[in-house]
């Protein structure tokens, strides 16, 4: 007779694609783990994974098992998770990491709404994966999609980025992209980082090749970049969410409209949280879905 918490571990192999990974997320022993499989294969009798260099490859009858057993562990679980949080009402901790101008501008706002106490972390999207894998973190705002056993991807928006200048700056007026690409790379840029993040998609999309500039001023913090341009210090690369309010004060402009990129930023989070309704509140507020 089959145990359920072989479906379970069986699941969480075909998830982490690993026996380790998810002897770990079911806080069990790798042997307790593997034993699992084991039974659950002489049972179905057949293999359910290939094991290829460490990992799980599950095997076609694998998939199929899965496709059926996945969507009925779920739901026992968001049953068990739904009782649970109701019957004890305790105030958790949700462990978020953002850039700092993505947290001010889209988290931040919504902050008094949450019904949960969180503590926030900022850093560059490579630092905040790293701390989600370490489990220091629980909800990650990320450009980076990154496969990781363990960790899910959830799209949250495409950012555009357009080239911002001083609102009385003179640009040269020409639709020759030669012309436009000679006379950008002659102007004082402000970036965010010396290899010209942004700034370099720019020249690749558009001009085709590598950008030719040194920036006069490197500033990690698009808000801060965005003052500087307001106050003549030069152009840069600005997402249009953040450049709102100061164009609505007419102290920039966007220039060459057409050179813009777009970067997809997606929210990042563990699976075993998948069901937690407090990451399901904190996710909903940031995706603007209430």
């Amino acid at each position: 007779m089959v145990d359920f918490e072989w479906y379970r571990s069986f699941c969480a192999i075909y998830k982490h694609n690993s026996v380790s990974e998810a002897a770990k997320t079911r806080m069990m022993t790798q042997p307790a783990m593997s034993q699992h499989l084991s039974s659950l294969e002489a049972e179905v009798g057949e293999a359910l994974f290939f094991r290829i260099s460490r990992k799980m490859i599950p095997t076609e009858r694998g998939k199929e098992l899965y496709s059926q057993l996945a969507p009925l562990i779920e739901s026992l679980e968001e049953t068990t998770t739904g009782f649970k949080s109701t019957s004890t009402p305790t105030l958790a901790v949700i462990k978020i990491g953002a850039a700092h101008e993505f947290y001010s501008e889209k988290i931040l706002p919504q902050l008094h709404k949450y019904n949960t106490c969180t503590i926030s972390h900022f850093g560059t999207a490579d630092q905040l994966l790293e701390l989600l894998k370490k489990d220091k973190l629980d909800i990650v705002i990320t450009s980076q999609k990154v496969q990781t056993p363990g960790i899910e991807y959830l799209k949250l928006m495409d950012e555009k980025f357009v080239v911002v200048a001083p609102k009385d700056y003179q640009i040269l007026d020409t639709d020759n992209l030669v012309l436009m690409e000679e006379w950008l790379s002659s102007q004082n840029w402000l970036s965010y980082g010396l290899d010209l993040p942004i700034i370099r998609r720019i020249w690749r999309e558009h001009f085709k090749k590598r950008p030719v500039i040194r920036p006069v001023h490197i500033i990690p913090n698009l808000h801060m970049i965005l003052k500087a341009i307001e106050n003549g210090a030069g152009l840069s690369v600005i997402p249009t969410y953040i450049l709102k309010n100061s164009a609505n004060e007419s102290k920039t402009k966007v220039i060459f409209e057409h050179l813009k990129v777009k970067n997809e930023l997606f929210i990042a989070y563990k699976l075993k949280h998948k069901h937690l309704p407090q990451i399901h509140e904190i996710m909903t507020s940031i995706r603007g879905e209430e």
